[in-house]
């Protein structure tokens, strides 16, 4: 079984391609479970973001895989699969777990190093095991890539090479209002994205902040923590009349903000939704200048926030990610022999305690002491021997042909690694061993 990535971003579609195909709340749900009941898929994630929809699946065959996913995509999203392939991509095996590594340690967002993305894989992973679409492969795999996530923006500085959207976006805001400071401030939402938008205004020095939600209790909590004020969605429009700078987030699938609602006077109006918050036509009003994904997708807007050291931090970073993805392979390589390894000593256990039980029978005169004696003599024998290739077999199993090393065990002890006692008999000494070791 083999991990394999079927998605679409920023890097390969148009914004508005992105909106069709983006998929939230019991969609999501929907989807993820039309994933995971394929006879092809032992396991699922899907990954939708503002700037990517990626799903992410353990199995057993390539292509017959790729196009199950391909069409469920184009199903969910009502695109045509004519429309959609030009702009899907695949990744499998190493490939699939270098893309993760990089999508978590930021290299692979629309603003370089970017830290929300963490927060939206764990966030994918959590619901995925909520509907139990995953399993021990996608669990480490997700793991250990919030693990090299943290560690790139820890060792370097791809976090301040690059910021985030809400940042890049009070860059484009202070050019066209100056100073924000002063300023009243609108966040239209309460979930990740707005919270983080308000955050940002308060740390930007921003003291005039309002929150407007379609559920007012989420509105007052987000303004507690920015000292802000949290109005009613009914009174919206009468906010935006006041409003200098609007940021709008919210999970809605239809537009928020109509031109309407907007007066024609010196505004700035980030979107940051998927889909779209604000009405395209609020562009055109007089004096209103509308920023969204898809403008941003269209500007250099890393430039926008380079420092000077955004290569260096790249380099730092996609070294970072290489060897964590070969740490990762080497382990995971190691791990598929175990199997193997359980049935050997499995099968060793079984022959001893055959011939210990044809010696009782023979001799039945036999000491107890004398017995036990015995009994732990060859046991120690049999361990002694299989010690040095089982440990030898793991170690080789970690080179990438490592599976060879297995299968010639494998052939020549004529074993079956996938016997059920077999692993549960060996897992439960390794369980009993762990307790031991703990508790020392």
């Amino acid at each position: 079984m083999s991990v394999l990535v079927v998605g679409l971003s920023h890097r390969t579609a148009p914004v508005a391609l992105l909106e069709q195909v983006s998929v939230s709340g019991d969609a999501l749900v929907k989807l993820l479970h039309d994933v995971q009941q394929d006879a092809r898929v032992a396991e699922a994630m899907v990954v939708s973001t503002c700037n990517r929809v990626e799903v992410y699946v353990v199995v057993d065959r390539f292509h017959a895989a790729v196009n199950a996913i391909s069409e469920l995509l184009a199903v969910h999203s009502g695109v045509a699969m004519e429309r959609l392939i030009g702009h899907l991509y695949v990744h499998y095996e190493d490939r699939a777990v270098e893309h993760l590594f990089s999508v978590g340690s930021g290299l692979d967002s629309m603003v370089l190093g970017e830290g929300q993305i963490l927060g939206q894989i764990r966030s994918a992973l959590k619901l995925a095991q909520e509907q139990g679409t995953v399993g021990s492969t996608l669990n480490e795999l997700v793991q250990q890539t919030l693990r090299v996530g943290k560690r790139s923006h820890t060792e370097t500085g791809i976090d301040r090479a690059g910021a985030s959207l809400v940042g890049v976006g009070l860059t484009l805001a202070e050019r066209t209002l100056g100073p924000i400071q002063g300023r009243r401030a609108l966040v239209v939402g309460a979930g990740s994205m707005s919270a983080l938008s308000a955050a940002t205004l308060q740390r930007s020095g921003v003291t005039d902040i309002v929150i407007v939600n379609r559920t007012h209790e989420r509105a007052v909590r987000l303004a507690q923590t920015v000292g802000g004020r949290a109005a009613r969605f009914d009174d919206l429009a009468a906010e935006l009349a006041e409003a200098d700078l609007v940021i709008s987030c919210t999970g809605a699938t239809d537009v928020v903000v109509t031109a309407d609602m907007v007066p024609a006077r010196q505004m700035f109006v980030l979107d940051l939704a998927l889909p779209h918050d604000v009405d395209p036509a609020v562009r055109r009003l007089p004096g209103v200048t509308l920023v969204d994904l898809e403008s941003m997708q269209d500007g250099d807007i890393d430039a926008e926030t380079d420092d000077g050291g955004r290569a260096e931090a790249v380099v730092a970073v996609r070294e970072i990610v290489a060897q964590e993805v070969a740490a990762y392979l080497s382990a995971e390589r190691a791990a598929r022999v175990t199997p193997t390894v359980v049935a050997l000593r499995s099968k060793a256990a079984d022959v001893v305690e055959a011939e210990l039980g044809r010696l009782a029978s023979r001799v039945p005169s036999l000491d107890g002491r004398v017995r036990d004696e015995v009994a732990q003599t060859v046991r120690r024998v049999v361990d002694k021997l299989l010690h040095e290739p089982t440990v030898r077999v793991k170690q080789l199993a970690e080179s990438p042909a490592g599976d060879h090393y297995a299968e010639a065990l494998r052939e020549l002890f004529n074993l079956d690694p996938k016997v059920p006692d077999a692993v549960r008999r060996v897992e439960s000494v390794e369980t009993e061993t762990s307790k031991k070791e703990v508790g020392r």
